[in-house]
């Protein structure tokens, strides 16, 4: 973490955010900066590529758009907020897009419509607790976390209310509908191979 960052208690923007070293990783939250974790390993990479190549192949000739880390998300009601007024940036591990407009060439200015985070043991109390409640305040349709090992997905669907209800949990080899994005089903046998 570059030292300003460790010795400076401020708030910090996006502005801020594209000055530091391209060779680590960070959040944004509220203006508080996240270091990421390091790299993801193999089994991490494997789930992830599970899940890119079925929403991948679903979306072919399709407007949405699938993205994986790193890919910045500048959550934000209004995605002609200047830099220096964007204070939350995340990075989650992939995320599908139905509104083109909000993508830009550095980064998605916007609420992307289902975000997904893949556990590892150094990230799960930042995803479960932190991005959880983020992410529901943002209004992202659907939150997916997916627990690796266990081979399990919780998927949260955002009701009218504007919450999180309780997690369907999903395991091995079950099939997941995402009526979210029409007649998708995703094969968490292929996810968990």
């Amino acid at each position: 973490m570059p030292r300003a960052l460790e010795e400076n208690n401020e708030r910090w923007t996006y502005a801020d955010y594209l000055t530091w070293p391209d060779d680590e990783r960070w959040e944004l939250i509220d203006g508080v900066v996240y270091p990421l974790s390091s790299s993801p390993g193999t089994l991490h990479q494997r789930v992830s590529g599970g899940l890119v190549a079925q929403f991948g192949n679903y979306f072919v000739g399709k407007s949405t758009e699938v993205f994986i880390a790193p890919f910045d998300v500048c959550l934000v009601d209004n995605p002609a907020v200047p830099d220096n007024e964007i204070t939350t940036v995340v990075e989650p591990d992939l995320m599908v897009i139905c509104d083109r407009t909000i993508l830009e060439e550095r980064c998605c200015m916007g609420v992307p419509d289902l975000l997904v985070e893949i556990l590892t043991a150094e990230s799960a109390a930042h995803d479960l607790k932190t991005k959880f409640g983020l992410y529901q305040r943002f209004m992202v349709k659907e939150y997916w976390i997916i627990h690796p090992v266990e081979q399990t997905l919780l998927v949260f669907s955002l009701g009218e209310d504007g919450l999180y209800g309780n997690a369907n949990r999903y395991a091995g080899d079950d099939k997941v509908a995402v009526s979210l994005l029409g007649d998708l089903v995703v094969d968490l046998k292929e996810v968990f191979a």
